[in-house]
């Protein structure tokens, strides 16, 4: 996996996680469904680079 795709995903993953939190804080639950499922893209992607990567032999 790329260092920028690494990146990437982890940029993705913190912003859910803020994203959650501020709706548990506000008790908007749209947008901390929101941010699991931004979190959840991002372990998706994380994982099918690593599928990758095992096929390269990196």
């Amino acid at each position: 996996m790329s260092l920028a795709d690494k990146a990437k995903n982890k940029a993705e993953e913190m912003a859910g996680k803020a994203k959650e939190a501020t709706g548990r804080a506000t008790e908007d639950r749209d947008l901390e469904n929101e941010g699991r499922g931004e979190q959840a893209k991002s372990n998706i992607k994380d994982a099918g680079e690593k599928v990758k990567d095992a096929f390269r032999g990196d």
